[in-house]
C-alpha cells in the first residue's frame, strides 16, 4: 500500500526533479499532487506515465496526504509549512526556512539518519543547501575514521542552483557573446557567461555570504559542532552540477589510500580516482546521477594530517530533490509516515 504525496512547488526545477526521482526509485505513491501558487493553476507536470495538473496551494486540503516535499522560497515555506504539518503531513522542506531551528531535524540520509526521530516536533523536516549536502556526505565517514578538526572550502556551484532564471542568463548571456548582443546581468550581479563571480546569495557584516555562513551552520548541525569550517562559495558557467575543493585536517593521521577505502565504503559516494588525465569527475558526467562523486585525494604536504580531495554532485538531484525523496523513503522505512485516512 503506498502513500498520498504532494510535491509543492510542483512547477519549478527542483519540484519537477522530486516527480521525476520519486518514480526513479519507486517510491510506493498510491496519489501524487502538484501543488503550486494560484499563477501555476492548471500547469501541467509529468509523473510517471501520467499528467497531473497543478491544484493552487490554498485551496488544497493536505489532511488527505501523507508526506509533502516543499520546493518553494524560505518566505512561502515559514508561512505554510506549519499550517500543512498541523494537518498531518509531514513536511519535507528545501528551502532555508527550517535548517537551523532546533525542533526541526536537518537531515542527509547517509549522515545523521537518526535525527528523523525528531520530526514529528513540527512536522517539518529541513533539506540542507545544496552545497552542504554533498559536503557531509563525503566528510561524515572520514570524521568517523579521524574525527575532522578544520575544512576548507571553496565551491564551484552552478547556475541550477539560482532557479531557471538562473538557467537562462547563461544560456542567453553566451549566445548573445557570440552575436556582439547585450550581456547585461540580471539575476546575477556580474556576466556569468565566461565568467565566474565569487559571490553567492548576500553578503553579511563578517564579509562572508549567507551561503558560506549555511555550509558550515548546517555541518555543525549535522556532524559536529567542533569542525571549524572555512568557505569560499563561488558561482561558475555551467549548467548543472556543483563542484567543491576541500581541504581537511584530521585529529589523528589518514593517509590518502585510508580515506580512498573508507569512502569507496561509504554509503552514497562513488570514489572516481586515476592518476591520468581522464581519473576524475567533473559536473558535466554527474549530471543526472544519484551519487556524491569524489575524486583527486591526495595527502597535503604543506601541514600533518591533512588531506585534500575534490567533491562533485548533481545539485538538483543530491542537493535537493533526491535529498528530499531519500528522506521520505528513510520515514518510510522507519514506519514513521502515517497514512492519511480516506
Amino acid at each position: 500500500m503506498g502513500y498520498r504525496v504532494a510535491v509543492v512547488g510542483a512547477t519549478g526545477n527542483v519540484g519537477r526533479e522530486m516527480l521525476a526521482i520519486l518514480e526513479d526509485v519507486n517510491f510506493p505513491v498510491d496519489e501524487i499532487y502538484a501543488v503550486a501558487s494560484r499563477n501555476s493553476i492548471g500547469v501541467e507536470v509529468n509523473y510517471a506515465d501520467k499528467r497531473i495538473y497543478c491544484q493552487a496551494i490554498d485551496d488544497f486540503d493536505f489532511s488527505k496526504v501523507d508526506v509533502v516535499l516543499m520546493s518553494v522560497s524560505g518566505a512561502f515555506s515559514k508561512e505554510w509549512s506549519p499550517k500543512i504539518g498541523k494537518q498531518g503531513p509531514i513536511v519535507i522542506d528545501n528551502s532555508s526556512a527550517w535548517r537551523m531551528d532546533p525542533d526541526v531535524p536537518l537531515i542527509v540520509p547517509e549522515v545523521n539518519p537518526d535525527d528523523a526521530s525528531l520530526a514529528r516536533r513540527k512536522n517539518i523536516i529541513a533539506n540542507p543547501n545544496c552545497s552542504t549536502a554533498q559536503l557531509v556526505v563525503a566528510l561524515k565517514p572520514l570524521h568517523d575514521a579521524a574525527k575532522i578538526k578544520r575544512v576548507v572550502v571553496s565551491t564551484y556551484q552552478s547556475v541550477s542552483g539560482a532557479g531557471k532564471a538562473g538557467v537562462d542568463e547563461l544560456w542567453d548571456q553566451t549566445k548573445a557573446v557570440f552575436t556582439l548582443g547585450p550581456t547585461e546581468p540580471k539575476k546575477f550581479p556580474k556576466q556569468i557567461a565566461f565568467n565566474v563571480i565569487p559571490f553567492i546569495g548576500s553578503f553579511n557584516d563578517d564579509g562572508y555570504t549567507d551561503e558560506e555562513a549555511k555550509m558550515w551552520n548546517e555541518t555543525h548541525k549535522m556532524i559536529d559542532p567542533a569542525i571549524k569550517l572555512t568557505v569560499t562559495c563561488v558561482r561558475v558557467p555551467v549548467f548543472v552540477g556543483h563542484s567543491e575543493s576541500v581541504n581537511i585536517e584530521f585529529e589523528t593521521p589518514l593517509d590518502e589510500d585510508e580515506a580512498r577505502e573508507i569512502l569507496r565504503d561509504a554509503p552514497g559516494v562513488l570514489v572516481v580516482d586515476k592518476r591520468d588525465d581522464k581519473g576524475y569527475i567533473t559536473p558535466k558526467e554527474a549530471q543526472g546521477e544519484f551519487a556524491v562523486y569524489v575524486s583527486r585525494i591526495r595527502n597535503d604536504h604543506s601541514a600533518p594530517n591533512c588531506l585534500n580531495m575534490w567533491v562533485v554532485s548533481d545539485n538538483l538531484r543530491k542537493g535537493a530533490a533526491l535529498n528530499a525523496v531519500q528522506i521520505a523513503q528513510l520515514l518510510h522505512e522507519r514506519g514513521m509516515l502515517e497514512r492519511a485516512h480516506a
